[in-house]
């Protein structure tokens, strides 16, 4: 971690705020949200400090601990009543505005490549092309909701492809990873992710962004 600089370091932790704050906002500023998020962080926080994600040899792999839980929700929040009142009652507008946050993700995940902290293939120089999300996201924000001068059925197929450019970058990561289950990049492993603060971006940016497309691809389906 000793090449990473300190203007990165911040640049992610402010970056992680504007992604929990966006998401709040989307909740119409839920306090019981907002608590459970500060929670869930403050745990990955402290598995971070201590260490815990840098045995990659335990089985299962520690990381699941990261990403699984949230994945767990997701799937509840799709299930059961609860969860698809919470989800019927997000806010649209904000969940389409959040993914502008995985601008400053790539950049993050381009200087994390350049101290040898993951490998190449996570980057917009590699096979990670969700930067794209990022930069059509404001313009969607923009026709959709400001303009209306673009329809639903877009927004909802950008979600959808944004959604498997997603997948195909966590993928890329979890393959990637020095555990028992890495196929990829044994010569750079990723291993930024398994230290403190980037420890919040699998179990904390990712997962929010994840709920932010299916909440939406829900919403829009449920308008049409």
């Amino acid at each position: 971690m000793e090449n990473i600089s300190t203007f990165v370091i911040m640049l992610f932790v402010a970056t992680t705020g504007l992604t929990i704050w966006l998401f709040y906002k989307a909740t119409h500023r839920s306090h019981t949200v907002l608590i459970a998020i500060g929670a869930w962080m403050l745990l990955q926080s402290i598995l971070g400090i201590v260490g815990f994600y840098k045995n990659t040899t335990a089985l299962p792999p520690r990381l699941i601990f990261a990403l699984g839980p949230m994945l767990l929700l997701s799937v509840l929040l799709l299930s059961t009543t609860k969860g698809k009142n919470f989800i019927d009652n997000l806010s649209l507008k904000d969940l389409t505005f959040l993914h502008i946050i995985r601008i400053p993700v790539e950049i993050i995940l381009f200087c994390m490549y350049k101290a040898h902290l993951i490998p190449e293939l996570m980057t917009f120089e590699g096979y990670n092309f969700d930067i794209l999300s990022g930069l059509t996201a404001p313009i969607l924000y923009y026709f959709v909701f400001i303009s209306k001068q673009a329809s639903h059925k877009l927004l909802l197929i950008w979600n959808m492809a944004c959604l498997g450019l997603l997948c195909n970058i966590v993928t890329i990561a979890i393959l990637s990873a020095p555990t028992p289950l890495q196929h990829l990049a044994f010569e750079q492993p990723n291993v930024g992710i398994l230290y403190f603060p980037f420890i919040w971006l699998p179990s904390m940016i990712v997962p929010l962004v994840l709920i932010s497309h299916l909440a939406s691809i829900r919403l829009l389906l449920r308008k049409r």
